[in-house]
């Protein structure tokens, strides 16, 4: 940690401007003050609180584990390695800012002995921190108020239950704050949030997308970790909670919290394995055809066991066939399309299935695709059936596969969600599953097309 030293001729400068107001400002070593407040906190707030160098810090945590609290830490944190500079904290809305984080910033300003002036101008309140030499200022907003950010720069933001708003509300207010923070010497946008879902916060700090850019980190907050919560917190939770809500509001971890869970068999730790392509293999290559989204999903099948390796985005089925060809070129590949493919094409005058074709790429599909219902249900016992046998692996490196598995979800109406994007390699895994594992098929010895299926 830095050491907090300001300068002598700015700190007596300070001293005459503070007696307005009785000559108030924090007598104490910053050091000293800095060393008092790591000791105050735990687990992920420690992480939090230490980490002072990464631009850009999602922090996602479970219920009662502390992250109000870590958020006022680290904003007094920043006021004090950011002498005489403004920095933010918003909330959802202005009825949060005060209810929630103007109450805990002041218990923490009053537990730390920290002198502070409080003003509020229409929804802005102010906070004047004052220090041994300078002043740092904390403004309080509302995301939803976010054409509002304007104004003064800031060193520093911190957002709070960003979950809560909707995603494109966080897009444009996260655009705001990223042009407003960019003086002071340690700048930092921090977005905290117990998970909801696969929401905004998961998009900047838990999807592959998100992951991959870089200064950015992702900060987990667990209940568990917080030792003054008491036992009967816990039991209640788990008394009124779903299995996938104590995976969200107790764990601190993405799940999908919609109507239901498409594939809600899957999970990484039964089915996620590295799966490696052996020369000489067969491959099963199932395909979705979308005009600029086309996806097809590579597997291989051992004995009654279905092992997927491979993953591929293109443009459209020529393409599509042409990348398949590049990693394979003399594989033998057995394609299981959609049987839509055979009337109509993405973008050509020749149908999808006649392309796939062309490149060697055998055609597998049935006259008409099966009912959506049964391709779920194989698909789900191959995860994991009645008798716990487990009987699909995805390799690790098909990211976009696992996040699909995770986060498709049923709509109100009860059917598989079409709108959010999460259909496209989900559909391309279960056409070769269904029609290799179809209950009945797959033991019965039925030849299809010349393919034994056992």
């Amino acid at each position: 940690m830095p050491s907090a030293a300001v300068d002598p001729i700015a700190a007596a400068l300070a001293r005459e401007r503070l007696r307005g107001i009785g000559g108030r400002f924090y007598r104490g070593s910053l050091d000293g003050l800095m060393a008092t407040m790591r000791s105050q906190l735990h687990g992920g707030q420690v992480d939090l609180f230490d980490d002072i160098t990464s631009p850009e810090i999602g922090v996602v945590a479970g219920y009662g584990s502390g992250k109000t609290v870590a958020d006022a830490y680290k904003a007094i944190q920043l006021s004090i390695l950011n002498p005489g500079f403004t920095g933010a904290v918003l909330e959802p809305t202005y009825g949060m800012v005060e209810e929630i984080w103007l109450p805990k910033f002041e218990e923490v300003l009053d537990r730390l002995e920290i002198p502070y002036t409080f003003t509020r101008g229409q929804n802005t309140p102010q906070h004047t921190l004052h220090f041994a030499g300078f002043n740092s200022i904390v403004v309080s907003r509302s995301f939803e108020n976010y054409r509002r950010i304007v104004g003064p720069d800031w060193a520093w933001s911190i957002g709070d239950e960003v979950d809560t708003v909707k995603a494109s509300i966080c897009r444009k207010a996260y655009k705001k704050i990223v042009g407003r923070v960019r003086v002071g010497k340690v700048n930092q946008k921090i977005n905290s949030s117990t998970p909801e879902g696969f929401q905004w916060h998961y998009e900047m700090y838990g999807s592959e997308a998100g992951r991959a850019v870089q200064g950015r980190r992702l900060i987990r907050m667990s209940s568990d970790d917080n030792p003054h919560l008491s036992p009967t917190f816990f039991e209640e939770m788990e008394k009124n909670y779903t299995e996938e809500e104590l995976i969200a509001y107790r764990h601190g971890q993405y799940v999908n919290l919609a109507t239901g869970r498409v594939w809600y068999k899957f999970t990484r730790e039964r089915n996620v394995r590295p799966v490696q392509y052996n020369e000489g293999e067969t491959i099963i290559l199932g395909v979705d055809f979308n005009v600029g989204n086309t996806n097809a999903i590579a597997m291989v099948r051992r004995g009654r066991e279905a092992h997927v390796f491979a993953e591929i985005k293109a443009y459209d089925t020529a393409k599509l066939g042409q990348e398949v060809r590049r990693r394979w070129p003399d594989a033998r590949i057995l394609g299981y399309p959609d049987s839509s493919g055979g009337n109509h094409s993405t973008n050509s005058t020749r149908t999808d299935i006649a392309i796939l074709q062309e490149f060697n790429i055998s055609n597998m599909s049935p006259a008409a695709n099966p009912p959506v219902r049964d391709r779920i249900n194989t698909t789900n016992a191959m995860f994991c059936n009645a008798l716990d046998e487990v009987r699909l692996f995805v390799d690790p490196n098909c990211k976009g596969l696992i996040d699909d598995l995770e986060q498709h979800s049923y709509t109100e109406k009860g059917d598989p969600d079409k709108e959010g994007g999460n259909d496209h390699r989900t559909d391309a895994l279960s056409y070769p599953i269904h029609r290799i594992f179809e209950v009945g098929r797959a033991t019965a010895g039925k030849a299809v097309r010349g393919i034994r299926l056992y």
